[in-house]
């Protein structure tokens, strides 16, 4: 057995050696089944892993020809055919663009399922489609969002870390969901350690980079211009950078947040640590929206998930693009065989 009891040797392999991924539904009313359906077109003839989605089958059958499945075994048979679907029932039928909070227990148990899947070694890791957090909390959701949720169902609460991905860039915000004052005032030198560790950790296990490079983003203009706009570089980051060298890793910093993305910098380093949501995620969707993926780091799981949220504004239009979920099932594969590698 490995971490958290997960046995290595059940991967979500299928037969012919093709990775088998759980797909969870997400909000019924966005995007998530027509960009399920399109992965699926994409993924159906082979050149990626194979999915089974935890999910309801009527609201997927009318975007896609399905096939209920007992076990996530079956998936890769069936695969090049009919989207393979785990029935989680809806509560009342979804339209397109009008969240109902009535469907969020459907939603919270595809979730669940699909990890106790990956969990059990059943499947090779999980893709998480877009969910609403209002819509969520307004049935009584306690987390943040999907990171939280997962760590819980994972048993290493307050371990997770998110990274954010795509080709050309990584980012790992050391704050995440809460307001930038609340951001600022709560950064630790102890929590960019922790992000830092566990990413470095990532990078080796799920991404293959035998030795590491972090590059620390600064919190203020310019990293603080020497104490001039803010001390924080020299109080909080400097020394986080110090411990985490300390380890073993490769580490840079305080970076001036706004050169640090440029392509000359990115290639000197394969992980930005930043310390606050945003100063992640606008370089990142600015260099690749589409192909953006989300990551959940520090679980005894692979899992990850589209770069974009639910778009209800364009749901049932036909028009959504699969592009980040596509992304996010082929990464899932490849972090799920780097694993079995390790």
């Amino acid at each position: 057995m490995n971490e958290a009891g997960v046995n290595k040797a059940g991967t979500g392999d299928a037969g012919g050696g093709r990775t088998v991924l759980a797909v969870t539904m997400g909000d019924p009313a966005g995007i998530g089944p027509e960009i399920t359906a399109g992965a699926w077109r994409a993924l159906r003839a082979g050149g990626g892993p194979a999915f089974v989605v935890a999910g309801d089958d009527a609201l997927l059958a009318a975007h896609a020809p399905v096939r209920v499945v007992a076990d996530p075994s079956e998936a890769a048979a069936v695969f090049a055919d009919a989207l393979p679907v785990l029935p989680v029932p809806l509560a009342v039928p979804a339209r397109p663009g009008a969240p109902d909070a009535a469907n969020a227990p459907a939603v919270i148990a595809s979730i669940a399922r699909a990890v106790a899947l990956a969990r059990d070694g059943r499947v090779g890791g999980v893709v998480t489609n877009p969910i609403s957090k209002l819509v969520l909390t307004q049935a009584g959701f306690r987390h943040p969002g999907h990171t939280e949720y997962l760590a819980e169902l994972c048993g290493v609460p307050g371990q997770a870390v998110m990274m954010l991905a795509c080709p050309e860039l990584r980012v790992v915000p050391v704050t995440i969901h809460v307001a930038l004052r609340r951001a600022v005032d709560g950064l630790t030198t102890a929590e960019i350690v922790r992000c830092g560790l566990t990413t470095a950790a990532a990078l080796r296990r799920d991404f293959g980079i035998a030795a590491p490079r972090l590059a620390v983003a600064g919190l203020n203009p310019h990293a603080g211009e020497g104490g001039v706009m803010g001390d924080e570089e020299t109080t909080i980051i400097a020394p986080a950078i110090a411990a985490l060298r300390a380890a073993g890793i490769a580490t840079s910093g305080p970076w001036a947040p706004d050169t640090m993305f440029i392509p000359r910098a990115r290639a000197r380093y394969d992980a930005a640590l930043c310390m606050y949501h945003d100063q992640a995620l606008i370089p990142l969707k600015t260099i690749d929206m589409a192909g953006g993926v989300n990551v959940t780091l520090g679980l005894p799981i692979v899992r990850t998930s589209p770069d974009h949220g639910t778009a209800f504004d364009i749901a049932g239009q036909g028009v959504a693009d699969p592009s980040s979920l596509l992304a996010a099932l082929r990464l899932a594969g490849e972090m799920s065989r780097n694993r079995r590698s390790a």
